[in-house]
């Protein structure tokens, strides 16, 4: 079966997969450290995902974040939107929360998606296609965010529900924390790309999972200016006292 004989769920997590694969090849065995390891392992990956798609679904548009732009996309309904490393930092120091996203927006909607944490032990690749059991909820909500700068909105809330906040790397390695019950809240106000976000945003949906910017407003894809301001995934019994937080801070 070649690549463009699978559906899109399954074409998504096998190019995810296999991206991940190429990502460790290029840190365990280029010799490369910092800068100049994030840039290459990005660039092979990257390649590797554009030719891929490419080729499995010529008449559908690509948005990367490792390509320029021409915005042609945003006259296509179907645009696979990826991010080859998600976590570039992290990535280069040797630790395991980076992610590869590959996901598919369908009229603006995150429809199928698609994110491997290549460096998490099993090296999982989490779909839109396949859930995780369903798990117990908590009195306390655990916040994912970010090691270099919390969100301010994410620390306030947290506080005002008697929360934990957990410090973690790439947006697709907090996203699926929250999949797959490492915590119950990833909200983010720092500003993102819609590469940042498409991936884990089919994946949290399809896992029943709360998915909104912060004011509690549709999250829209394929949009002339990429850049997405804020986000909130969470579980569904959160979402509305952490919204109501939100916006009595704000």
């Amino acid at each position: 079966m070649t690549l463009a004989d699978l559906d899109d769920a399954a074409l998504a997590a096998r190019l995810a997969a296999e991206a991940g694969r190429i990502l460790l090849d290029v840190r365990e065995e280029s010799g490369l450290v910092g800068k100049a390891l994030g840039d290459e392992a990005d660039a092979r990956a990257n390649r590797f995902l554009c030719e891929a798609i490419r080729a499995a679904r010529p008449a559908d548009a690509l948005l990367s974040e490792e390509e320029r732009d021409d915005q042609l996309r945003c006259e296509h309904s179907r645009v696979w939107i990826i991010d080859p490393l998600d976590g570039t930092r992290e990535y280069s120091e040797g630790r395991a929360d980076w992610a590869v996203h590959v996901a598919l927006a369908v009229d603006g909607v995150a429809e199928i998606g698609a994110v491997a944490l290549p460096g998490a032990e099993g090296s999982p690749v989490l779909r839109s296609d396949q859930r995780f059991p369903s798990l117990a909820a908590r009195d306390r909500p655990r916040f994912v965010v970010s090691r270099s700068r919390p969100a301010r909105e994410a620390a306030e809330v947290a506080e005002a529900l008697g929360g934990a906040l957990i410090p973690m790397g790439s947006a697709g390695a907090k996203a699926m924390a929250v999949v797959r019950g490492e915590a119950e809240v990833y909200l983010h106000s720092g500003g993102q790309h819609e590469w940042d976000s498409c991936a884990p945003v089919a994946v949290a949906k399809a896992h029943g999972l709360h998915c909104s910017r912060i004011d509690g407003s549709q999250l829209i894809y394929n949009r002339p200016d990429t850049y997405l301001p804020d986000l909130l995934i969470c579980r569904p019994e959160w979402a509305e006292r952490i919204l109501a937080e939100v916006a009595r801070g704000a």
